[in-house]
């Protein structure tokens, strides 16, 4: 279903940034670099079109029923 894609696809997103932001250190957090900027994309892609916590609500409705 679409839930488990997006919820896959953006927290896998999010892990990829936040661990491109960790090996790049202070600079990585710097508005000049690209994977700042990636990462703030990644975070608001888990937020909008239903947040993940709301896709986790969908995909447990569709296992139950």
């Amino acid at each position: 279903p679409a839930a488990v894609a997006k919820l896959t696809g953006t927290n896998t997103a999010m892990e990829v940034t936040t661990e491109a932001v960790q090996i790049l250190g202070g600079t990585g957090f710097t508005m000049d670099h690209p994977v700042e900027r990636m990462m703030r994309d990644s975070k608001i892609t888990q937020i909008y079109e239903g947040t993940n916590e709301i896709q986790k609500l969908v995909i447990s409705g569709a296992i139950l029923r």
